[in-house]
């Protein structure tokens, strides 16, 4: 008989939490077991995590390529538009299983592209998903405080108001604006060519383009993006659905994932009717 010993070595990333966290050892535990059992090919896996005294370490595959927002902001050459569109898919993919496919659902409360991570073959996967609040079920909301980037944080959660599964559609469609931009939601841009600069949301840009019908000019005319111009203004116009600021009109993360598919058509939201009033009756 031959005894054959195999060591299988990965590559892995530990992330040190800090010590204040309020939630007890058991607690803690609990929950990152049930965070444990998430898998699904866009979310950033959990292997292990350790407890001792007041260390607190979570042990995850490690992604070779960094984050997202390295690649979309300071990288001399961009990810192509091809790619945007797949990463876009597969967060959005990410969020549905958090929400709706997992056996409690998973609100992640801080989506942003430092969160999301990129493999070796380029594909997003969204961490940090561990840092949120479970729910069950039953629950379709929760009171908890204010975490989130500044940017990135849905209009309901500075009220106080009821957080629900929608901060995280904010999230994503400030996000997917940024992606299929290749810029900052919030950075200081030229609306004209001799005009100051001035600040100026992403996403009231990408409106103002898409009521004027120059899309391209939010990607300096790209010729592939002009070559798919009908999927571009989809993705556009799902990004503005989800940032719209009355959390009722932002769809769930299934009906974002179908109108990204194109198997759903995408109408104008109600924020572009009323925009357009004010253009055409100033």
């Amino acid at each position: 008989m031959v005894n054959q010993n195999f060591v299988l070595q990965i590559d892995i990333a530990v992330k040190k939490l800090e010590a204040e966290i309020e939630k007890s050892d058991k607690e803690f535990t609990t929950e990152l077991k049930v965070i444990g059992r998430t898998h699904h090919k866009n979310l950033v896996r959990l292997l292990g995590f350790c407890i001792e005294n007041d260390q607190r370490l979570l042990v995850y595959e490690l992604m070779e390529n960094g984050t997202l927002s390295e690649h979309l902001f300071e990288a001399k050459e961009k990810p192509c538009w091809s790619l945007r569109a797949e990463m876009g898919l597969g967060i959005a993919r990410g969020l549905l299983y958090l929400h709706d496919e997992c056996a409690q659902q998973i609100i992640h409360c801080d989506i942003k592209p430092q969160n999301v991570l990129l493999d070796d073959n380029y594909s997003v996967k969204i961490a940090d998903f561990g840092l949120s609040k479970l729910l069950n079920k039953e629950q379709t909301r929760t009171n908890t405080h204010a975490r989130g980037t500044v940017g990135y944080i849905a209009p309901e959660w500075l009220r106080n108001a009821p957080i629900t599964s929608k901060v995280d559609i904010y999230s994503f469609g400030v996000l997917l604006l940024e992606i299929i931009c290749c810029r900052r939601h919030i950075e200081q841009h030229r609306v004209e060519e001799e005009s100051e600069e001035e600040d100026l949301l992403l996403s009231d840009w990408v409106l103002g383009c898409v009521i004027d019908g120059k899309l391209g000019a939010l990607v300096d005319n790209d010729p592939e993006v002009v070559s798919d111009i009908q999927r571009f203004e989809r993705f556009a116009l799902v990004g503005l659905w989800c940032t719209h600021p009355d959390p009722f009109f932002r769809p769930f993360m299934r009906n974002v994932v179908q109108m990204l598919e194109g198997t759903v058509d995408v109408c104008v939201p109600p924020q572009l009717y009323d925009r357009l009033s004010t253009y055409q009756n100033p």
